[in-house]
Order: structure tokens, then sequence, then C-alpha cells
């Protein structure tokens, strides 16, 4: 008896599908974007049949082209589900029996919903997650060509969003891109423990037909099939660990979105924005508005919920697989998508920074900046530092009493605090003394900040060799 429904597992029902089940069990209609991705584990598997015996030369011969005329056609907008179709799974074998026959219905022989549903997405973010760190490359790039543009720019550091010490701008701009940096290490790090293929596993036993899961790995790209055929379909935890990456990518991108909000503001005017990376206001003429960061910083807030929901929808579950699953694919690909539009738009946004030295310079020294200067100073001549934070701390009040900043206080003044500070002080009060004693490893002197630049271009090449490298199914 050939069947004529499009369902994959309607054959013990007597009765159809209530609507509100129907409604209820159908894939979102975005989960339909992982069809190449199942019918490149349906190549894999058919060639595991023909190994089986279920299909011979012909038939494998027929299956693949009939797949790829599939893969085309879908990839082409020539084919699309249909209502009916519960899921991409069923929407595939549906198109492939409706051209192929009774010989489109072999391939479901050997596996699973439970098993092509996590390879899918498996398949789905090791591809995905190339395409992240290629546009997370690009954003660190932005941030490297305009730190070795102020690689010598005088800029206030700050502490608790007060005026701490001078830096160099690039070496903050730096920060933000050491930061990206781990992320993208993240998600490397990720995919090695991602590379394990769940096909072969089937429902929950692992599958009597499709016993040589490792040459279905292998043409897949991953490093090797699953070791427990229970664990390949019922773990999310390679999904969680994702969106916990991507969560973290989005919030360093938060926290860098931030500091431009406060650098373009007049308050601060470090920098002017491009036209082209910034918006206006209805009813204000005179606005320029930092819509990319804020959109950016609001983002994140997006991904962390996407993590939250998603370990909230594995918790308690008991094995094997269980439909709440499901939410395994809402979570990550909006993770992946919301990254892939706010990446691009953050390295355009930091790339035509307008940055203005002479406002950075100014500032660099105000508020106190150069006090660390002076307590460093005398400790580098014997005075204890306990004393000498007390004999700085003491000059700063002086000179808040007299309205003056650090360095235009007097000699006499200077005498009058303490003794020890003699004129030769001076020579630490300037913000090139400042920076230029900043000069251990890591530190903010601009050799050192150079330096930072210079050891950036192996590893943004690596991430990139990394991305190219991937011999798994692409979209």
């Amino acid at each position: 008896m050939t069947s004529t429904t499009t369902k994959l597992w309607g054959g013990r029902f007597r009765e159809a599908s209530d609507p509100a089940l129907a409604k209820l069990s159908r894939s979102e209609p975005g989960y339909f974007a992982m069809a190449p991705y199942d019918l490149a584990g349906s190549r894999a598997h058919a060639r595991e049949l023909r190994r089986a015996g279920i299909l011979d030369d012909t038939e494998l011969a027929t299956v693949l082209t009939a797949v790829d005329r599939l893969d085309a056609d879908y990839r082409a907008g020539e084919v699309a589900p249909s209502d009916a179709d519960e899921d991409v799974h069923t929407f595939l074998e549906r198109v492939l029996t409706e051209r192929l026959g009774p010989l489109g219905g072999k391939l479901r022989a050997g596996r699973s919903r439970n098993d092509q549903a996590a390879n899918d997405l498996r398949l789905y973010l090791r591809d995905q997650s190339r395409a992240v760190v290629l546009a997370a490359v690009g954003l660190i790039d932005a941030l490297l060509a305009q730190a070795a543009e102020h690689s010598r720019t005088p800029a206030p550091g700050f502490t608790h969003l007060q005026p701490a010490q001078p830096i160099v701008f690039g070496h903050q701009l730096l920060a933000h891109a050491h930061a990206l940096d781990r992320d993208v290490d993240r998600l490397r790090d990720w995919d090695r423990r991602a590379a394990q293929s769940p096909l072969g596993a089937a429902a929950l036993a692992g599958s009597a037909i499709a016993r040589q899961p490792e040459l279905a790995a292998a043409e897949l790209g991953y490093d090797r099939p699953c070791r427990n055929s229970i664990d390949a379909v019922a773990s999310r935890d390679h999904v969680a660990e994702f969106a916990f990456a991507a969560a973290m990518l989005a919030v360093d991108v938060s926290r860098l979105a931030e500091e431009i909000c406060l650098w373009a503001s007049r308050q601060f005017r470090w920098v002017r924005l491009d036209d082209r990376f910034a918006t206006g206001s209805s009813i204000m003429p005179q606005k320029k508005n930092p819509d990319i960061a804020e959109l950016a910083r609001g983002k994140a807030g997006r991904l962390l919920g996407n993590l939250t929901g998603l370990l909230g929808a594995l918790k308690g579950l008991p094995l094997a697989y269980n439909r709440d699953l499901a939410e395994d694919k809402r979570s990550s690909m909006d993770s992946v998508d919301t990254l892939l539009t706010v990446l691009p738009a953050m390295s355009g946004l930091v790339r035509t920074l307008e940055v203005d030295t002479t406002e950075l310079r100014a500032q660099a020294t105000a508020g106190f900046t150069l006090a660390t200067e002076m307590a460093d100073w005398l400790a580098l001549r014997g005075v204890p530092f306990q004393d000498a934070h007390e004999i700085t701390g003491a000059v700063v009040r002086r000179c808040e009493d007299l309205g003056i900043d650090l360095p235009e206080i007097g000699d006499a003044e200077l005498a009058a605090v303490d003794p020890r500070l003699t004129p030769e002080v001076r020579t630490a009060l300037t913000v090139e003394a400042a920076l230029a004693a900043r000069s251990s490893r890591g530190g903010t002197a601009p050799e050192r900040v150079v330096e930072q630049i210079e050891e950036f271009a192996d590893r943004l090449l690596g991430h990139r060799d990394w991305a190219a490298a991937y011999d798994g199914p692409r979209v």
C-alpha cells in the first residue's frame, strides 16, 4: 500500500490531526532554511544505504542526482514548502517522492527525524559560525585601523567613568579588539566540541541499517560520529554553548557601542559620526544620533534572552528526544541572524569615526590624571608609597583650592606641601612622560600599542584561515 499523506509518522493513526495540533506542531517558517543542510545529510545517508544494500548503484546515482536538483531548486526559489509540510524533513521527502516515486521513500530507511534534526542544526551552526567569525574579524580590523591611526594620540583613561590616567587612544580601542578576539577564540573552541556527527543514532538506539556513521561523519566535515546514540539526539549543550558564545560576543560589542555613544556626545566630543552611519531626529533638525551603536547595544539583550530561553527549555528534560528541543533552532538561528546584521554595521561605524585628537589631548590631563605620576616619582626616590599617596593627595587638594590643574602648581606651593617635591618632579608631569612610563608589556606606551597591533596581524590571518578551511556543507 502506498501512502498519500505528507506526514512521516501517520501510519498508526485513524483520524487526522486537529488543526490546533497541526498549527502548533508545524515548524516556524524560518526553520525551512535548514533544507540545504538536510539535503547534505541525505546525500551522506544515501551512500550509507548503498553500503547497507538498500540502494543499488543505479538507485544511488538517481537519488543523488535528485537531491542535487532539489538543492539547486530550493536555493533558486523554484520549490518551497507547502502548508501541509510539517517540517523541513517532511517537505524534502515529499518533493523527492513526487519526483522519484517509491525510490524517494527508500531514503527514510535507517534514520529518524531525531538524528536528522540534530544533524541539520549542527551543520548550520558550524557553517554559520564561520560567517560570524569573519564578521567579528571585520570589526576587529576596523578597530585596528583606528588604533594604528591613533597609536600616539593621548586620551583620558577612566575608571568608574571618572578621569584616571592618561592613555593612548589606540590602547583603548585595542582593549575592545582583544575582547572580541577572545570571542572568536570561543567560537573556534566551541567548534572543536561540536564537530561530532549525530547521524546513525536514528531515533535513539542507533541504526540497524546505517552502521558506518564514521563515513557519513567524514563526508559532512565532522571529526567523528557521536560516541553515544542517546546523547547524540538528546543533547543540545553544543547549541547552548554556541548561544553563550554569541551572547558574550554581543555583550562585548555592546560595551564598545556604549563607549561610542559617550564619545560622540557633546559632553565628551571625542569623535564625530560619519553621515552614512548615523541618523537624525524627526523633530530636532540639529541631531546626529549614534543609532547603530544604540541598536547594537539593544540587540545584546536579545541574545542574552536567546541563551536564557534555550537553557530554560533544556532544564529537566528526560532522555532521549523531546519536542521541546525544537526551541534550539529559534534561539540559535536568531542569534546568528542578529550578529550577522549587527557586526558589519558596527564595523562601518568604527571604521568611519573621525577622532578629535585636539580634544582628546586637552582632556588627557584634565581632572588631575597625572597625580599617579607624582606619587610614582616620589616612590622611585625612596618615599614609601603610602606617604607618596598622601603627599600627592595633599597637592591635589591645594590645586583645587587654587583652581588650577596639577602641572600648573608653582615650585613654592609644592615645597610647602612636602620638601621632597623638588622642581624635578615636573619631568614626570607631562602626558608624554606618563605614557612613556607605562612601557611594560600590554601597557599604554605608544611602542607597546604598536606592538599589539602588529601581533594582531597573525591572529586575524589565523581566524580567516580557520574559516576558509572548513570542509563541511556551506550555504
